[in-house]
């Protein structure tokens, strides 16, 4: 009797767990996004493993993705098949922003990633009547902080159509659909008028562009003269060795790992913004001391990761969660090492900031 019973308590323990972790345990900054609730974006679940395959097998040489006119043209489509197999597990274990921010004392990562995204508006110097435009949206969580701090009104781009839809439905949320807008389109070629917004942003977005010369193009177009852009750029620093064996399998297990056709050189970013026509009115790495580490939040503890493995192979066991998902997991777990390490040694930033502004007619007259 005593075995029966300790035998049903372990199972109700078991069951108790399950439904924790499953169906209650929610996104770590928003809850909302429920394990039970992964998808693999706009791919069905019969194609989700091949999908994966054919994703890594592009990307595992990422310095060759982008050597040739041809398979550059291809980099679009397998950063959406990338957005599509990894937005829901960034929204669920991460939150609505998908991007790095320096650690605050005594902060919450939260209020950390809020505060990184409010200094884009005030370096914009964005306020109520202005029409910016969002570089890269992912699921809207930096247009919404943006659009309420500073009252203006934000249109983003994103090249993943489930993408637009999940920022939708958090814009209607969060009660700013009036003045959040998204649009499904690729940023190397927008469609959007002419000299059409007063202000632009892109945050840890445009790495993922062949040529940072076109994207910056497109957004040089369509800024209003005068208009601002400030973006924060993955790049390796000058620390990076090319001739380390460790920096190179950290740097290439980032590229991997994050649908990134070759990182660029720090010291590449203002030459690119003045050859498109941008002024450089400021260049800073934003993660270099007195900031606290970026990557505090990467250190996931053991316990952590086998909990959440073991929720995401439960789910593929029970079919709840499509085949495939175990693998997109543990890469995302393996490519958080390789951005550590980078932070840690020093050799890659996420957030070397650029601030440009497009001349005006009289400053061009002027030279």
């Amino acid at each position: 009797m005593e075995a029966a019973t300790m035998a049903w308590t372990a199972a109700v323990a078991g069951l108790g767990l399950v439904y924790w972790f499953v169906w209650v345990m929610g996104a770590a900054e928003v809850k909302g996004k429920r394990a039970v609730d992964l998808k693999m974006g706009s791919i069905t679940n019969d194609k989700v493993q091949d999908k994966y395959t054919q994703y890594w097998s592009f990307f595992r040489r990422p310095k060759e993705t982008a050597t040739t006119a041809a398979t550059a043209e291809k980099v679009p489509d397998f950063v959406d098949t990338f957005y599509n197999l990894v937005t829901d597990i960034y929204e669920w274990g991460w939150g609505q922003s998908f991007h790095f921010s320096p650690s605050l004392p005594g902060r919450s990562h939260r209020d950390a990633t809020r505060v990184h995204e409010e200094r884009v508006a005030d370096l914009l110097g964005a306020k109520p009547g202005h029409r910016l435009l969002d570089v890269g949206c992912g699921v809207g969580g930096p247009m919404r902080a943006i659009a309420a701090h500073s009252g203006s009104n934000v249109v983003g781009i994103t090249i993943n159509d489930y993408q637009v839809n999940r920022a939708r439905a958090h814009n209607r949320k969060a009660g700013l659909d009036s003045r959040c807008e998204v649009v499904c389109g690729n940023f190397l070629s927008m469609p959007f008028p002419d000299a059409s917004f007063d202000g632009a942003y892109s945050i840890e977005a445009t790495c993922h562009a062949p040529k940072l010369q076109d994207v910056y193009g497109e957004v040089f177009r369509v800024l209003k003269p005068g208009g601002l852009y400030v973006s924060y750029e993955w790049v390796t620093t000058s620390l990076y060795r090319a001739e380390d064996p460790e920096h190179v399998e950290c740097i290439h297990g980032i590229e991997r790992g994050d649908a990134l056709p070759g990182l660029r050189r720090q010291d590449e970013i203002a030459s690119i913004a003045k050859e498109v026509g941008f002024e450089v009115v400021k260049e800073q790495d934003l993660a270099l001391p007195p900031a606290l580490p970026w990557w505090t939040r990467l250190k996931m503890g053991r316990i952590a990761y086998w909990r959440n493995s073991l929720v995401v192979r439960v789910l593929t066991m029970l079919r709840i969660a499509p085949k495939g998902v175990s693998e997109v997991h543990e890469m995302l777990f393996e490519t958080a090492q390789h951005l550590t390490r980078g932070g840690e040694t020093g050799i890659f930033t996420p957030m070397h900031m650029v601030l440009l502004r497009k001349p005006t007619a009289a400053a061009e007259e002027a030279k």
